[in-house]
């Protein structure tokens, strides 16, 4: 390998190029392939293994996207709406596996919501991210239900109904992790990817991308010059990885606060003109409700708190992955089956 390939190579000796999926066949300018080169970037940044990293989807044109990205890593693309069941199993077999799962907002907020909420409540260790477009892009941009209220499409007519928040929905089911963006930051996009995989439990990423075949007209809250007009994020964001810590005695309007993460990573949040603290859940869900009643683009991490146990945690699982445990380990002995038998009867 020459000189200039070895400066381009991360830790363990991968290149960017390595952690490429397919080309895309989705529509150009879609802000779903903004959100799979970032997560091609972070990963190489964070000398990421593939092999160790699992990618789910459901159905939908956000749920194509994890074909164009970490090829090397293992997929599975599930039935619409049952990706959290599938990450759950995955992560119950092998609790070491890191996972990224992309869903849409229909895969989440119509036919997968109670699913949705139970992978939140259950804690499953996996960075739940939601490409976020009010419409359902591959069957031609009818309404989803995070669709703004009194939103005018040309083939579908008004929409009706108020929208479904997915942050709003996943704090209120347990999450601690729960960030929202927008496809056209990269910046952001990618530091919150980067703090939401060194979370231990549900990092839920609400990332508005919009659909440039049925969705951007400016009046909508998912277009792009909506969202590069109205945007107002919640604090500088940054992630620090371990050998940088930066220690701050005062969190002043501003200056910088510090927020240690379960590996020993941190991430840093600095506030701007108001006084929003991450962890206080009320005020999240305060600042979210008056966020949609006035139409604001709010982004950045909603809100915080890593201090739940996580699935394996609750469940108890032991240290080595069930998927690589043998057979007698799993399985009761015939003398205790037995046993068991002998009490029914």
């Amino acid at each position: 390998m020459s000189t200039k390939q070895q400066e381009r190579s991360n830790l363990i000796g991968l290149t960017k190029v390595d952690y490429n999926g397919g080309p895309s066949t989705l529509c150009q300018g879609c802000g779903h392939n903004s959100i799979a080169n970032q997560i091609i970037q972070v990963a190489y940044e964070l000398s990421i293994r593939p092999q160790e990293l699992i990618k789910l989807s459901g159905i939908g044109c956000s749920s194509k996207s994890p074909a164009y990205f970490l090829g090397q890593s293992f997929g599975f693309n599930s039935l619409h709406g049952r990706m959290p069941s599938i990450g759950t199993g995955a992560f119950v077999a092998n609790r070491n596996l890191r996972a990224i799962g992309v869903s849409g907002d229909g895969d989440t907020g119509s036919i997968g919501m109670g699913q949705f909420k139970h992978v939140v409540r259950r804690n499953t260790r996996m960075v739940y991210i939601v490409e976020n477009n009010g419409v359902y892009g591959l069957t031609k941009g009818q309404f989803s239900a995070t669709a703004d209220e009194g939103q005018v499409l040309k083939y579908a007519g008004e929409n009706e109904f108020p929208p479904v928040d997915i942050c709003l929905e996943a704090i209120i089911a347990g999450a601690g992790f729960v960030a929202r963006s927008f496809s056209g930051d990269a910046k952001q996009v990618r530091e919150l990817l980067k703090a939401a995989l060194s979370f231990n439990g549900t990092a839920v990423l609400d990332i508005i991308s919009p659909c440039v075949a049925f969705n951007n007209q400016d009046t909508s809250t998912k277009s792009y010059s909506y969202g590069k007009e109205h945007e107002t994020p919640l604090h500088d964001f940054g992630w620090v990885p371990p050998s940088e810590e930066i220690v701050i005695d005062e969190y002043e309007p501003g200056t910088m606060k510090v927020v240690e993460m379960p590996d020993g990573s941190y991430i840093q949040l600095r506030k701007l003109d108001e006084d929003y603290d991450p962890t206080d859940k009320l005020g999240a869900l305060h600042r979210l409700q008056w966020a949609q009643q006035n139409h604001e683009f709010i982004t950045g991490l909603v809100y915080y708190n890593p201090h739940r146990p996580n699935l394996a945690e609750v469940g108890k699982l032991v240290d080595t992955p069930l998927a690589y445990l043998p057979a007698e380990k799993l399985r009761p002995p015939k003398e205790k089956l037995d046993e068991i038998m002998a009490e029914l009867m």
